[in-house]
């Protein structure tokens, strides 16, 4: 089995219940097609560059995933005719990352450093 990190962008208008299901989703089907996903990491409501479909903000969700590539391909697929995501991305790594993402890491310090001004 391969290693890939993807990375989606979702409605920002989704509630959090919804995202939750949408990745439900997602992680079932890479489960049934005989991968797993190791990490989930919901990285919040943020603003995007340029607008997509009309949406200036987006959700970003990682998942960690140790699949095959058939796996990555349906959830692929599954993404394009979902009309939640707005865009994804998947990338071949050597290895995960041990510990949380570079962009959990960096929005921890802003909030110590918020917490200590206040």
């Amino acid at each position: 089995m391969s290693y890939y990190e993807h990375i989606f962008l979702v409605r920002p208008d989704l509630t959090a219940q919804q995202l939750e299901k949408l990745i439900t989703e997602f992680t079932g089907i890479i489960e049934g097609n005989g991968g797993k996903v190791t990490k989930t990491e919901n990285w919040g409501l943020r603003t995007l560059a340029y607008k997509i479909k009309k949406n200036r903000k987006a959700h970003y969700v990682l998942l960690n995933l140790d699949t095959p590539p058939g796996a990555v391909n349906e959830l692929e697929r599954q993404q394009r005719i979902n009309d939640d995501v707005l865009r994804f991305m998947t990338v071949r790594v050597d290895e995960f990352e041990e510990g949380p993402s570079i962009q959990m890491r960096v929005k921890a310090s802003r909030e110590e450093r918020a917490g200590a001004r206040g």
